[in-house]
């Protein structure tokens, strides 16, 4: 059964179809998303403690980041083009890929770094394409000037670009797009993550 997000981009047969319904799944993203962050915390092998406190590091800068740019997106009722959001065209994933990818580099388990490394190439092109495609639908002409210039993911320029009237929203982000529950959610995973490291 092919999933909602692809049939919107072009439902395709056979096994194509079957990866499309995969790939393009909001919930399995996000789902296995956190759930490799548990994966990096209970299979972490030993490692110098500078290699934790790095891949903390990451996370913590990549969860502050969702918090930001979370409490100033409203979705599909304006296309936020400032602060964060004149950066990268997904900074909540950038957010995601720091997270993870300092856990990985917590976690020293190079199965785990392949397994999240294939996370990453399996969902996140699918999940850019099906976002972009539908705020460009939205959006139209506004989507395609911001976005000409405006990098989906890493950014290429720090040419920040602040807006009073789009004030960050402590309920937006933490109540409405759920950044209190995972920002928990990650903190019991560095916890287990310690624990398993023989820090704890």
């Amino acid at each position: 059964m092919v999933s909602n997000r692809a049939e919107k981009m072009g439902e395709r047969a056979g096994v194509a179809g079957f990866f499309d319904s995969l790939r393009f799944n909001e919930i399995a993203r996000q789902g296995l998303g956190l759930l490799l962050l548990l994966v990096c915390a209970v299979f972490t092998e030993a490692a110098g403690e500078d290699r934790i406190y790095l891949g903390f590091a990451l996370a913590l800068i990549g969860q502050v980041w969702r918090i930001y740019a979370a409490g100033v997106i409203y979705k599909n009722k304006q296309l936020a083009t400032t602060g964060a959001y004149s950066l990268v065209r997904h900074p909540l994933y950038l957010g995601n890929f720091l997270i993870l990818v300092g856990f990985t580099i917590a976690c020293s388990n190079w199965i785990v770094v392949l397994i999240v490394l294939f996370f990453f190439w399996f969902y996140y092109p699918a999940a850019i394409k099906y976002e972009d495609t539908k705020l460009e639908r939205i959006f139209e002409d506004q989507w395609r000037a911001w976005s000409a210039n405006t990098p989906a993911m890493f950014p290429t320029r720090l040419a920040w670009k602040g807006n009073a009237n789009a004030e960050w929203n402590a309920r937006q982000s933490l109540l409405r797009n759920g950044e209190l529950i995972i920002s928990v959610y990650i903190v019991i995973c560095a916890a287990v993550l310690l624990y398993r490291a023989g820090m704890f």
